[in-house]
This record gives structure tokens, sequence and C-alpha cells, in this order.
């Protein structure tokens, strides 16, 4: 089978003590998976940043050519890596300090690729705390596409209209991503609510002009548009392509729907085979209840904390969801086309 389970009927996602959490951390804790890496972390940082003046060094140098679609590919994937690495930091996997943290996810995710880190910290915060909860995961809320069936029933406007389509429709929406990403980080700003506002807004529009700049100054317009169309869209295809396999499909709450912590985080995550190629290219996000159980592990210790999670899942009879990375696309569309369902069907005369 392409899916693997190590429990072959889901318990009542409602059951379950809140004892069942601690006895997994004291395991984990044991076994001296919560420790930092400075390591790895500064290896990896420095070899991002490598990457992210090389691409835009390569940039320079192609100059006015065809090939500079090639360079924006490249850095499509070079700032879905700084994403990576921004949201590790938010996590407080990297540093010890709130400080350094902040201060460090707000280079990287305002000044080097346009996101606005203090309102997606947030938004991310709230998702942890409630994952696939229709009424208080932001990422659930039903702006383009409709998540549930629940959603499809009450939809208006634009959620309705590619609903009855949205299945097909979600991959090459996802070319919009990056563009949705800048967009709502600039709209945050008018949120008084907001920490560092001023510093948030000056890395923003920073980035912007030396990027549309730089664009203008080294390519000819027809040629920048161009760039400027790959390599957002790539790095929003690259995004969601991510983030995607992570909770589309698996079960939604609603209500008062609210088992404890263990189970509200492993029975609403999946989790994606593969080898190292994966690690890295998924950022370790393919160890989704694992860094949801976790979210401040390090990322390189995820894999190694999948055997003890994976094994305590097994003894609780809780349900723990594994696929490949197809099967978990094949999955989330299969979802979105059953929640659109309701508006594909005839209104009665």
């Amino acid at each position: 089978m392409d899916s693997q389970t190590v429990h072959p009927a889901p318990p009542d996602i409602r059951q379950g003590t809140g004892s069942d959490f601690a006895q997994l951390s004291r395991k984990v804790a044991d076994a001296g998976l919560m420790g930092r890496r400075p390591g790895y972390y500064a290896a990896r940082i420095a070899s991002v940043a490598a990457l992210y003046v090389g691409g835009w060094v390569a940039f320079v140098l192609v100059g006015d050519s065809w090939w500079t679609l090639a360079v924006a590919a490249f850095l499509a994937v070079v700032f879905g890596q700084v994403a990576l690495l921004a949201h590790d930091v938010a996590h407080r996997q990297v540093f010890r300090l709130r400080k350094a943290s902040e201060r460090t996810g707000r280079i990287a995710g305002n000044a080097g690729i346009g996101m606005g880190y203090g309102w997606w910290q947030d938004k991310h915060t709230r998702h942890h705390a409630n994952p696939n909860h229709e009424e208080l995961d932001p990422d659930l809320i039903p702006d383009v596409l409709v998540w549930s069936r629940n959603q499809a029933h009450a939809s208006t406007g634009l959620p309705r209209l590619l609903g009855r389509y949205q299945a097909f429709l979600f991959f090459p929406l996802l070319t919009l991503e990056g563009f949705n990403l800048h967009l709502s980080g600039v709209r945050s700003l008018a949120d008084r609510s907001l920490k560092n506002r001023v510093a948030e807004g000056s890395m923003l529009f920073a980035h912007f002009a030396v990027y549309l700049g730089a664009l203008l100054l080294v390519l000819p317009p027809g040629m920048a548009l161009a760039f400027l169309a790959v390599h957002q869209c790539l790095f929003g295809v690259y995004l969601g392509s991510i983030f995607a396999p992570n909770h589309k499909g698996m079960p939604i709450l609603t209500g008062d729907d609210r088992p404890d912590f263990l189970r509200r985080q492993v029975l609403t995550s999946r989790n994606v085979r593969g080898g190292w190629f994966t690690d890295v290219a998924l950022g370790g996000l393919n160890y989704q209840i694992e860094h949801h159980l976790f979210p401040s592990m390090p990322s390189p210790h995820l894999r190694k904390a999948q055997v003890i999670v994976r094994r305590h899942c097994q003894e609780l009879g809780v349900d723990y969801l594994e696929t490949s990375l197809i099967t978990s696309y094949r999955q989330a569309l299969a979802s979105l086309h059953h929640a659109g369902a309701p508006i594909r069907q005839p209104v009665p005369a």
C-alpha cells in the first residue's frame, strides 16, 4: 500500500487523556532530541545565504538574455529555502533568545523575500494551536477555496465561483501565492497591534524597491516582467507544494471538537516519506506530525523523533498517517473535490 498507518481503524478523534503527550514528551527529552543544533543551523544559514547571493550574482552576470529565466527558477527555490529557515527561526529552533529570533526572522522574511514576518508568525501560531479546525485555523479560511462541505454550502463570491473545479485549479492558483504573501504582509502594516510595524514596513518596502530596481536596471522592461512572473509564480508553487501535503485532506474539526493535544496534532497531520532530498526540499516539514507535537525541535532531529512518536501512537491505538509525496497531493486534491461537491450539485427548480 502507498499509505502507511500504524492502526487500521482511526479512533474517535475526541477521545484521549492529557497524560499521553506528557509520556511521549519524556521519551523524546530522554533521547536528547530537544537539544539545539547550532552547528547545523550555522551551516544551513551559510549555505542558503551563499545560494541567495550567488543567484543574484548570476542574475547580473547573465544580464540581458533569456537565460535569465533559468536564474529566476533557481531563485524561486532559494526564496523557498529562505522561507523555510524563517519558519524554523519563528519556532525558536535556531536561537535561544527571542530578540535574536525576531531580528533574524524579520531580516530573512521581510528583507530577504518580501514576506511580512510578524503577520505570518501570528497566523502560523494560531494554526499550530488549532490545526485543521474549521473556525480556528486561519489556514482554513475560505477566502479563495472552500475546505469543507459546510463552507461550500455557505460560499459566495470567488470561493463559490472557483469551488466547482477547485481541485483542478489548486496548483495553477499556487502561482499567485508568492504575490499573496507580499500583499498580505503590506496589508498587515495597517494593523496597529502588529509589533515592530516600522521595522517590518521599512524592510518590506526596501525589499520591493531593491528587487524591482534590480530587474529594471539589468533587464529591458519585457524581460524584467517575464523574470518577475517566472520567479514569483514558481516561488508560490514551491511554497504551496511544501505546505499542501501537511494537513489538506486530513480530518477537519468543528465547533467544540477539541481533542487532547496529542490527538489534535497527530490526527490532523500527515507525514511524507522520503530520503535526504525530501528532507531538504520540504525543510523537515515532511515530518509534520513530529513538528506539530514538538514545534521547537530542531528539524534535523525530527527523523529520529519519528521512530519514538510512531511507536507511542501505536501503543495508544492512535492513527498515524504517512504517505508518499504524490499520494499526499492526491489525497489533498480528492479532499478539495469532495468539499466542492455541494457547489456542483444543481439547484432545485
